[in-house]
């Protein structure tokens, strides 16, 4: 359960950074300022500081009425000017809200079931979330910080990508 710090130039291992229970996704925000990376069986998400390779803060994750295993943290997207990160809770069905500063969770969205990656549309006005045991994709407002639709898909989705221009 580490983060490999590669020197691409090298390529070599430079450093290590043992990290939650099976890191699942990293993150870095468009600034290269942090690095943030969710634990699925861990149950958090770890803010790094990725020049000195240390973490600042493991960020848990608590919803009234779920067990704590039920709580699997996996995708994450970061708005690019870093402000929020919308985290996916796996069987939680859920999806967090993380203020990009100071790292709180504002807010926790009910979405489909299974949810694990999603993708901005190009403007960042949306949040497209696959569902895997529902069989839907949620559509997350984000400005408004609310889901606003389900859509009906294929079997078991398991990401989203959304073409530049955003139109597919």
């Amino acid at each position: 359960s580490m983060a490999h710090f590669i020197d691409v130039e090298q390529r070599k291992v430079v450093g290590n950074l043992l990290l939650g229970a099976r890191p699942r996704s990293a993150a870095f925000k468009a600034d290269g300022s942090e690095l943030w990376v969710t634990s699925e069986v861990g149950g958090g998400l770890s803010i790094v500081d990725p020049v000195a390779r240390k973490t600042r803060q493991v960020v848990k994750f608590n919803i009234p009425g779920l067990r704590a295993e039920q709580i699997q943290p996996v995708g994450i997207n970061l708005t690019r000017d870093g402000k929020l990160g919308f985290v996916h809770l796996g069987p939680a069905n859920r999806v967090a809200v993380v203020d990009g500063a100071s790292h709180e969770v504002l807010k926790y969205l009910l979405v489909g079931q299974r949810v694990w990656h999603g993708a901005f549309t190009p403007d960042e006005k949306y949040l497209l979330v696959a569902n895997g045991l529902s069989n839907d994709v949620s559509v997350i407002d984000v400005a408004a910080q609310k889901v606003i639709k389900s859509i009906q898909v294929g079997e078991m989705p398991w990401g989203i990508a959304i073409a530049p221009g955003g139109d597919h």
